[in-house]
Order: structure tokens, then C-alpha cells, then sequence
């Protein structure tokens, strides 16, 4: 098994506009505490793309966790979009779609998708307004997020749900705009196999790396410094050095960067029981859930 030398963790945004607040960017190097990158800067889409591009260049011995969902609910009907006759296939050709629809929106933002007649009856959007396709209650989820509420590992939500504030299926589909983008250039597990050196990359979610730093579910937001260097020392990290106000966002890209530090070397999160190679093509998997 591989192991890498270094851990990103990127805190993302689906939110409109150049810049997000909601985005913040950690590297966990070697040994050493946890680092923001570019430390109160205010993070666009193409900022991280590019900086994910160079890391991809450099050959860097990384791997990188992102907080959005790779793809949408597929095997429990067969398709993303059931009755679509352009529902895609797998992965790429998801990326490719959400792409192809929203290219002309500024800022890898996706409301050409969200317009889209086909596409908008699978969401629940804004408002009132459902989808006539949305799946009663919750929505549909994928194996993954099936398995982790079954297993009580975590609590995320269908990712064909667009409100409130649990909610990150802009986010996904934000996010599929730069993979497309990546997709030749860096391998993203568990599409593709782990590479002998390079970077990779892979879906996280930040709650899993609050819990294992001691917090309490429900609970798994922080906001300060004490608070952070407490959950770092639960998974065997030494404390930030900052001072200050810290942002939920800084501090979720700090702990998941030190957490992705302390589990990647366990053998069981690389192959989850449930996780098969048609899902790796079609769903993808959220790393750590086992």
C-alpha cells in the first residue's frame, strides 16, 4: 500500500459568485502541524483548480481530499437521471454533462444544469420548488451514504437536495465542473487505481475527521483555535501555533488535513466492504467510511 508524504484537504463552496468565503485550503506536510494555504485569502474555484494543476505538474507525493460528492445516486435505478435519455453512463460522462450545460456559467457555477427542463425534475430546489422526480423525503443516496447512516460512521444528505444548510449538492456539482477539468491530469480514487507516485485525489467529508478529533455528532463545528488544537491532538498531531479567530471553514480544512494524515496508512479505508468496481464508476465512495 502506498503511503503518501503529504495531505490536502480543500473546504469547498458551491455557493455563486468569483470568490467564497466558504473555501479554505490545508496541507498537512510530513510530520509537521497543519498549514492553511494562503492564510486569510479569500479562494476562488479557478484558484484551486490551478493550484490542484500544479500539484498534478509537480508530481507531488500528495493526496487530496475535497468535501463534495463525486457523482449522484446511480444504483439504486440504474442511472442518475431515470427517464432521461441523456442520463449519463458513469462519472466522466457525468462531469461531462454537468459541464456541457453549464459551460456558460461564469465561475464553474452550474445554473445552465439546474435550468436545464431534464435536469431541474431530479432536485429539490429553493423555495417551494420540487422537482417533480425528487424522491419523496430525503432524496436518493448513493451506497455510500446508505452504508455510512446504517453504520452510524455519519449523516449526510441526498446530494439531489438543494436547501438548507446540510445541503451540498451545489456544492457536487460545482465541484464536477473541475473535475472534468482534472480528469487527465490526476487520478481520483476510487475511480482510478492509487498511482505509484503523484498526486491523488479523493471525496472526504469533514465530520468523519471531527469525530475521530473527539467531537460529538451534531456537534462537529469549530471556531476556535483551543478547540482545533484539542481535535489535532485526538489524532496524534501536534497543535496549529495560530492565533486569533478561526474560521469553521480554516478549521475543517486543518482538521481533515491532519485526519487524512492519521488514517490513510490503515488498509481498511482503502477497500470498504460494500465499495465494487461498478460503484467506483458510477457513485464513487467518501474516503475513510469503511
Amino acid at each position: 500500500m502506498r503511503h503518501f508524504a503529504n495531505f490536502a484537504a480543500i473546504d469547498w463552496s458551491g455557493a455563486r459568485g468569483l470568490r467564497q468565503h466558504g473555501i479554505a485550503l490545508a496541507v498537512a506536510r510530513g510530520a509537521a502541524p497543519p498549514e492553511l494555504v494562503r492564510p486569510g485569502h479569500v479562494w476562488s474555484r479557478a484558484e484551486i483548480l490551478a493550484w490542484i494543476g500544479e500539484a498534478a505538474d509537480a508530481r507531488a507525493d500528495m493526496m487530496i481530499g475535497f468535501d463534495f460528492s463525486t457523482g449522484f445516486a446511480f444504483a439504486d435505478r440504474d442511472a442518475y437521471f431515470p427517464g432521461w435519455a441523456d442520463s449519463p453512463a458513469d462519472l466522466p460522462a457525468l462531469w461531462a454533462l454537468v459541464e456541457a450545460l453549464s459551460a456558460a456559467d461564469p465561475h464553474y457555477e452550474i445554473g445552465g444544469f439546474l435550468s436545464h427542463a431534464q435536469a431541474r425534475r431530479h432536485f429539490r430546489h429553493r423555495g417551494s420548488s420540487v422537482g417533480d422526480l425528487f424522491e419523496p423525503g430525503a432524496g436518493r443516496l448513493r451506497v455510500v451514504e446508505h452504508h455510512q447512516r446504517a453504520t452510524r460512521q455519519a449523516a449526510s444528505v441526498s446530494n439531489f437536495n438543494l436547501i438548507g444548510a446540510a445541503q451540498v449538492g451545489k456544492a457536487s456539482l460545482t465541484g464536477m465542473r473541475l473535475l472534468h477539468r482534472l480528469r487527465p491530469r490526476i487520478p481520483l480514487w476510487p475511480l482510478d487505481p492509487v498511482p505509484g507516485t503523484g498526486p491523488m485525489m479523493a471525496e472526504t467529508y469533514t465530520s468523519l475527521a471531527a469525530r475521530a478529533g473527539g467531537l460529538a455528532a451534531g456537534r462537529s463545528k469549530i471556531r476556535d483555535v483551543a478547540a482545533l488544537d484539542g481535535a489535532l491532538a485526538a489524532l496524534g498531531s501536534p497543535p496549529t501555533g495560530l492565533r486569533g479567530p478561526l474560521s469553521e471553514h480554516a478549521a475543517d480544512a486543518l482538521l481533515t488535513a491532519a485526519w487524512l494524515r492519521a488514517i490513510a496508512s490503515d488498509p481498511a479505508r482503502w477497500s470498504p466492504a460494500p465499495l465494487t468496481d461498478r460503484l467506483a464508476r458510477t457513485e464513487g465512495w467518501t474516503f475513510g467510511i469503511i
